[in-house]
């Protein structure tokens, strides 16, 4: 069976593992699922991550971060742009999370980068994603 939408089921699985208060959680790798890791990893939501090579397939072990307490550093993990409707922003219509407490997931012509990284840059692009 083939996964219709893979960048879905990383969030789904970085948000079960975090409800769950799971250390870590297996992620199949794909080239865009890293970039996405690694834009939450810059951003603090996530500990860490690394690739791990299984002998027919590789994985991305993410290492989720908890507040004192045991709580979700990642509150709310929300999919914008689906295969059935993309959500696409110019420069200026790049959606703020949370009055700037979260960031939103842009595809550009330049790469994966939060909204407000793009807008520095001029950019627009594909809303993927919303964290906060």
């Amino acid at each position: 069976m083939t996964m219709t939408d893979p960048v879905s089921d990383l969030l789904t699985r970085i948000r079960n593992g975090a409800a769950a208060k799971h250390e870590a959680v297996d992620v199949p790798s794909s080239k865009l699922k890293l970039e996405i890791v690694r834009i939450l990893k810059e951003e603090g939501y996530i500990d860490d991550f690394l690739t791990v090579a299984n002998n027919r397939f590789q994985f991305i072990r993410i290492k989720l971060r908890y507040s004192p307490g045991k709580r979700p550093v990642i509150t709310t993990l929300e999919r914008i742009s689906r295969p059935g409707c993309r959500v696409y922003a110019g420069k200026t219509e790049l959606p703020e999370i949370l009055g700037g407490l979260g960031i939103c997931i842009v595809s550009t012509s330049h790469g994966l980068m939060t909204s407000r990284h793009a807008q520095r840059k001029g950019l627009g692009g594909e809303v993927l994603c919303a964290i906060s």
